[in-house]
């Protein structure tokens, strides 16, 4: 029997309490609570499966077998109740199963697949929930199922190939942070016992800077942790806010080489969703609404926003896109097109596979440059920290002041 939390009133105590109930429905909570003096001002019902569920994630690979999977079996012929238990037995992730499972007992009860997906947003995002609704209408939930799980494999590969092309600067950087400070905490206070012994040599610049950082370091290492790890903590909480939301997609864009790749990225994720949620037969405005918050910058989804505005009051999506600044030309040009032909959604594909082909060349690119001059950069280190530690050595030994002193 489900339970009920309720908020209500005692009529004689005038008393606000708040609590659970177990109940066959809504309006049997009602019933019982207006029976015993109260007045009823909110119930809702608790699902402690499903509250668990609304915070765990599932990986994108999982979600497409499953999209994939169902859709199979109901093109097949399937009943949709079947289908989801057949999927259930088949599918690996465990938290994935545990809500699959209640969805079905909920479709089981007569409530719609889409409406019981809403209940799980960290799990089925509203591009996945308006696909299922819109091939429930349609009646063609198989082929909204086979397109969603197209759409979301796509855009997964896209964002893995970008994050493969961040992890070997990513990995470099992390090798020079832990080379220079391997030297300075441990070379350089050893070396710095010999040149202390000639009170009246002169090291040069790159020396001195590495003996006054190593000197730091020793002397203030906790305090220097301490500000890093903090340093990161509030990094991490201040990325989340808006302002630092805003600040972190206005780098994406603007940052030499990687400002066009990420532009590229968020056409091809808008024009293939757009393309899949019209395909299935998602009104326009709907499609906006969707895309701008499924596309992941805020200024993109802001020029989105502002577009859904401008055709709400009758103005074409390709002209209202035409001349925005974070759109590039090529798509309101084929939304145009596509209007006057009464293609758009055929034309946003081509123009996703366009810009998903254009982002999987750039990211070769952007590979094959990061390479040479990620080496180039961690030479240069190298050789400066040899420097700075050789040098003054050779100075000493050139001068006679090593062989005098001993």
């Amino acid at each position: 029997m489900p339970s009920y939390k309720y908020v209500a009133r005692n009529v004689q105590t005038n008393q606000i309490v708040k609590s659970k109930l177990q109940a066959s429905s809504q309006k049997d909570v009602y019933e019982l609570l207006k029976k015993q003096g109260y007045v009823v001002s909110e119930i809702n019902e608790e699902n402690e499966k499903s509250e668990l569920f609304k915070s765990k994630r599932v990986k994108t690979k999982d979600r497409v077998l499953f999209a994939r999977q169902l859709s199979t079996l109901i093109n097949a012929g399937l009943p949709l109740v079947q289908a989801l238990n057949s999927v259930i037995e088949q599918t690996t992730s465990k938290t994935l199963k545990q809500v699959i499972t209640e969805v079905t007992k909920e479709v089981e009860g007569g409530k719609t697949f889409s409406k019981c997906l809403q209940k799980y947003p960290k799990v089925f995002n509203k591009v996945f929930i308006n696909m299922i609704a819109a091939g429930e209408v349609s009646g063609t939930l198989d082929r909204s199922l086979d397109r969603l799980a197209t759409q979301q494999e796509k855009d997964a590969n896209i964002v893995s190939k970008i994050r493969g092309a961040m992890i070997y600067p990513a990995l470099i950087i992390f090798v020079m942070i832990g080379v220079v400070s391997f030297m300075v905490v441990k070379v350089v206070p050893q070396i710095s016992v010999l040149y202390t012994s000639f009170p009246g040599t002169k090291l040069p610049i790159e020396t001195r800077v590495l003996m006054s950082l190593a000197n730091v370091i020793k002397s203030s290492w906790l305090i220097i942790l301490i500000i890093f790890i903090a340093g990161i903590i509030v990094l991490l909480r201040w990325i989340k806010t808006e302002s630092g939301n805003k600040f972190i997609d206005a780098v994406k864009l603007k940052t030499p080489a990687f400002g066009k790749l990420f532009q590229k990225l968020y056409m091809a994720r808008f024009s293939r969703t757009s393309s899949t949620l019209l395909e299935a037969g998602v009104p326009l405005l709907q499609v906006l609404q969707i895309t701008s918050e499924s596309v992941s910058n805020y200024y993109v989804a802001r020029s989105i926003r502002n577009a859904s505005d401008q055709v709400r009051v009758g103005k074409s999506l390709g002209d209202t896109l035409k001349g925005d600044p974070y759109f590039l030309p090529l798509v309101p040009n084929v939304i145009k097109i596509g209007e006057e032909s009464g293609t758009t959604s055929e034309m946003l594909a081509k123009s996703a596979d366009f810009y998903e082909k254009e982002v999987e060349d750039t990211v070769a690119n952007i590979s094959s440059l990061i390479e040479p001059v990620m080496m180039i950069l961690l030479g240069g280190v190298a050789i400066i920290i040899v420097l700075a530690v050789l040098l003054p050595i050779y100075g000493l030994a050139g001068s006679g002041a090593i062989n005098s002193n001993g």
